[in-house]
């Protein structure tokens, strides 16, 4: 079936959640996606931070063709060979101890937030009021299923399914003095992210990230480190919370874990995470054997010496690239981002650009409207920054920006 038919089909059985791109994807390699009409695309999407390693990776295909392995799904009533040792991993490099592996991102800040509820009871059973309160950011995005939904801030997602969890508030974006008066005796936990991906690739500020961490240590709430967009490489260090030397009682981690496979995990302290027993929460999918091997691959190859550093140093080359369009092109108002999680925010909508550039064999993503947002595989090299920029010149000197007019007293 060709783009059309499948197009056709899908308005006809679908529900029509996602306003897709032109695309039928058949294949990819390296940092480009091919349709099926032969084309390629260089990928600055990245399957919205999924695909860290690229397309057809060698190593990922190798551990994928394994015919030794014959094992896709086992409940987690048994053990198999692979959930203990990925779960040994993620513990040594977020500094914690324990692991729930679910399917995505939205799982594990729902189990974080029932974590949180389930540890505040056995912690301060005595306590004449129940620590049942969560306290998110301005801006965030955290998942769309009911608790992580609650969450996420934007009113275009939370107003069709309202009402939606009681018990949880949000504090003003970088504001440290809302965050104290917002946090109270009745506060379970602070979740936030790092650098705010759907948000429009914000970085949240070290002064708020450790007025949140204090917070949450002195009165014995959980400090949630949403790393589900932000971590495993993207910022060119393992965790976007590194940066600042914080230390999260939980760690989320989702996206590109099992190289496109559904697979997330949830890291916490130890007399957190004994706060869950048998049968208080599960999966039935999260961590099978296929996704752990897959992802102790992924973090081996993350591991392995100098690749983050190369992150770093491409990223820097992306950043220092964006700040020259920036001064060439009065369109961009900011730019933003860490490593390989990029953004430039501009004074009129993606939408146009996005296309034009997809028009010109460049995958973009819009975000907040007026944001471009730049996802690409972690093995992204300069020689692609230089093609995306070659892509976006010409796009962007289209755009008339209007002269502010000048007022005369």
């Amino acid at each position: 079936m060709n783009l059309q038919e499948i197009s056709e089909l899908e308005k006809r059985v679908l529900v029509p959640t996602y306003d897709r791109l032109p695309i039928l994807a058949v294949g990819g390699e390296g940092c480009y996606l091919f349709d099926d009409a032969g084309r390629r695309y260089l990928d600055f999407l990245g399957g919205l931070a999924v695909n860290a390693l690229g397309y057809a990776h060698p190593e990922i295909m190798a551990v994928r063709r394994d015919e030794g392995e014959t094992l896709l799904h086992v409940s987690n009533l048994l053990y198999h060979r692979y959930q203990a040792p990925l779960a040994a991993e993620l513990a040594h490099r977020t500094g914690l101890d324990r692991v729930f592996f679910a399917n995505s991102g939205t799982e594990a800040v729902d189990g974080a937030l029932k974590l949180a509820r389930a540890y505040a009871r056995q912690r301060h059973p005595a306590e004449p009021f129940e620590r049942t309160e969560i306290l998110a950011v301005e801006n965030s995005f955290h998942g769309r299923t009911f608790g992580a939904l609650s969450a996420t801030w934007p009113a275009k997602y939370r107003k069709p399914f309202e009402p939606l969890v009681p018990g949880i508030g949000f504090v003003r974006l970088n504001d440290s003095a809302h965050l104290v008066e917002s946090f109270g005796s009745r506060t379970a936990a602070v979740i936030l992210e790092v650098i705010q991906g759907e948000g429009g690739v914000v970085e949240l500020k070290e002064e708020f990230l450790r007025t949140a961490q204090a917070l949450c240590h002195e009165h014995d709430a959980l400090f949630i480190a949403d790393e589900i967009q932000c971590g495993l490489g993207r910022t060119g260090r393992w965790f976007a919370f590194q940066k600042f030397g914080l230390q999260p009682d939980v760690v989320l981690v989702a996206k590109p874990l099992a190289a496109g496979l559904p697979l997330a995990a949830l890291v916490a302290r130890e007399e957190i995470a004994k706060a869950f027993s048998p049968g208080m929460h599960g999966t039935t999918f999260g961590g099978g054997p296929l996704q752990c091997r897959l992802a102790l691959k992924v973090l081996e190859i993350l591991g392995a010496p100098g690749f983050l550093a190369r992150v770093a140093e491409v990223g820097g080359t992306l950043r220092l690239r964006l700040e020259e369009l920036k001064e060439e092109f009065p369109v961009i108002r900011e730019v933003r981002g860490e490593g390989l999680m990029a953004a430039a925010e501009l004074t009129v909508p993606c939408k146009d650009i996005v296309k034009q550039a997809l028009e010109a064999g460049v995958l973009l993503n819009s975000t907040q409207e007026k944001v471009l947002r730049f996802l690409p595989p972690l093995v992204v090299e300069p020689r692609h920054v230089d093609e995306l920029i070659r892509v976006l010149k010409p796009i962007l000197a289209g755009i008339s920006v209007p002269e502010k007019k000048e007022v005369h007293a």
